[in-house]
C-alpha cells in the first residue's frame, strides 16, 4: 500500500435520520455539560461566604446528579439508534461518543 493510498480520506455514509439523531443528542450533551460547569462554579463561589455555604453545597449536589445524566443521555441515544436500525446490538461505538 503506497503513502497516497494511506493518506486518502475515508468516506463513511450514514443516514440522514441517524445524523439528525446524533446531532440532537450531542446538543443535549453539550447543554448538560455546560450546566454541570455552571452548578460547580456557582457552588464554588458560594463557598467564599459562610452564610451561603449550605446553598453552595446544594449546587455541588445538583452538579453531581447531572454528572449521572451524562451516561443516561448516551444510553438513550444508543437505544434510539438501535430502534431505527442504525446501530447493531452490542456494537462498540466509543470512538463516536461525544
Amino acid at each position: 500500500m503506497s503513502n497516497a493510498d494511506r493518506d486518502r480520506p475515508i468516506n463513511i455514509r450514514i443516514g440522514h435520520e441517524e445524523l439528525v439523531i446524533r446531532q440532537r443528542y450531542e446538543a443535549v450533551g453539550i447543554c448538560n455539560d455546560t450546566l454541570i460547569a455552571v452548578w460547580f462554579i456557582v457552588g464554588s463561589i458560594m463557598f467564599f461566604s459562610p452564610t451561603s455555604t449550605t446553598t453552595g453545597t446544594w449546587f455541588f449536589l445538583l452538579g453531581s446528579v447531572q454528572l449521572l445524566v451524562r451516561p443516561v443521555i448516551r444510553l438513550t441515544r444508543m437505544i434510539h439508534l438501535q430502534r431505527i436500525g442504525n446501530l447493531p446490538p452490542g456494537a462498540d461505538h466509543a470512538d463516536q461518543e461525544f
